[in-house]
């Protein structure tokens, strides 16, 4: 297959399971288990387990070793027909069989992503042995970061989910500067506040704005009067807020692992795909313990794994999409990897971009959520912010371009969701 048909693909692919990851989430969000039949709709119960749904991204984690274990087969039956076995050397040992790009390419070959992410000429060790364990730390910040956004999103509306978590910007680049020692030019500074001001706005959006469809079994007593509305109106409205600083506050366990990333392979070398996988395993095996731990010690709401497992499992609807989840998590992270190897990291900060507008336009199209044009300048500022931060516009001042800018996370965080 020709390269330039290759990359559109990758694309796509990575916008598709992107939008998915969301969308599917919400999806198990809105389902009724309980009480279906009442004509109160705040009486209805619906599914809301985000530790499981952070269990399963695990799963769909895990699911790279597939993808690890079908090329490393590829490239066996390739080495075979071919009548000669692969001889590895320290530069190729991990990096498969790989196609020089021909000389009228437009663009680079499409990368093999169980290749190295370092050189080895850059005196990086190989993380192997049980230096693998030290992949467990940004795995549990992974499992905090994670656990908070599902919770966030039984509040509040896809879109505004999606928008919210244009905050890491915000905590990479201060964690960068913290603990990285890394450079941040004065339009970066004024690009992290133009995200914090989008955020805002698109909280204000939610608060201000009356959505009973964004979360189901919070839904306004309006449609049959009462002494309660007001109060009702007021609720929903907090809940809005406290979903949106719950996903805000997410992105600072999801910045503290992307810095631990980075750390991790400033010393060690590892394919990215492979760090995924073993996050995944680590990060899963977490998981149950403290779900088996809470569910003895609280065991009611979001700590009933029982009954969880049980939705889960009777609930057609809540299975099926739990499968699909698992699939385009997994699906994501291999063709996000691929984007970065292929393009470039900022391409794939592009391509994220749009993955928000994609779940705004089908969340309005499936009815999930009324539009609210607050919501717009929220999102505008957002891209703006983000774009900036990443030297995908130009400063509003000539005079704040730096000559030379430090690259914040030299190998772009590997994002899991």
């Amino acid at each position: 297959m020709a390269v330039k048909a290759v990359v559109p693909f990758l694309v796509a692919m990575m916008l598709l399971t992107g939008v998915c990851n969301t969308l599917l989430t919400k999806y198990q969000d809105m389902q009724c288990v309980s009480n279906c039949d009442s004509p109160v709709p705040k009486y209805r119960k619906h599914f809301e387990q985000p530790v499981l749904q952070t269990l399963q991204m695990f799963i769909g984690e895990m699911g790279c070793w597939l993808v690890i274990g079908a090329f490393s087969l590829y490239t066996r039956y390739a080495a075979s027909k071919a009548g000669y076995e692969p001889i590895p050397s320290s530069s190729d040992e991990h990096a498969g069989i790989e196609t020089p790009a021909s000389e009228d390419s437009e663009t680079a070959p499409v990368a093999n992503p169980l290749r190295p992410a370092h050189p080895d000429d850059e005196g990086r060790v190989p993380l192997e042995g049980m230096n693998v364990l030290l992949l467990a730390l940004p795995a549990c910040c992974d499992i905090a970061g994670t656990t908070l956004m599902n919770v966030g999103l039984l509040f509040v509306a896809a879109s505004i989910y999606q928008m919210t978590r244009g905050a890491l910007v915000l905590f990479v680049g201060l964690f960068s500067v913290w603990f990285l020692k890394r450079h941040l030019g004065l339009y970066k500074w004024f690009s992290l506040f133009v995200v914090v001001f989008g955020v805002a706005i698109v909280g204000l959006a939610g608060a201000i704005t009356r959505d009973d469809k964004a979360r189901p079994g919070a839904a306004s007593l309006s449609a049959f009067g009462g002494e309660g509305v007001h109060d009702e109106a007021i609720s929903q409205a907090a809940m809005t807020v406290v979903g949106v600083l719950l996903i805000a506050g997410a992105q600072i366990f999801t910045a503290t692992q992307f810095v631990l990333e980075e750390r991790l392979m400033e010393k060690y070398a590892m394919e990215p795909i492979k760090v995924v996988g073993w996050e995944g395993i680590f990060g899963f095996l977490v998981t149950l313990i403290i779900m088996i731990i809470l569910h003895f010690a609280v065991g009611t709401g979001y700590f009933n794994a029982t009954e969880g497992l049980y939705q889960m499992t009777h609930y057609r609807a809540i299975a099926v999409s739990s499968i699909l989840i698992m699939i385009s998590i997994g699906g994501f992270n291999f063709f996000g990897l691929s984007v970065t190897r292929t393009v470039s990291a900022t391409s794939r900060s592009t391509i994220d971009t749009c993955r928000t507008l994609f779940i705004w336009v089908v969340s309005l199209g499936l009815g999930w959520e009324t539009f609210k044009w607050l919501q717009v300048l929220g999102f505008a500022l957002l891209v703006y912010g983000t774009f900036l931060f990443n030297d995908l516009v130009r400063p509003p001042l000539k005079r704040c371009v730096e000559r030379h800018p430090e690259e914040l996370l030299p190998e772009d965080p590997i994002e899991h969701m």
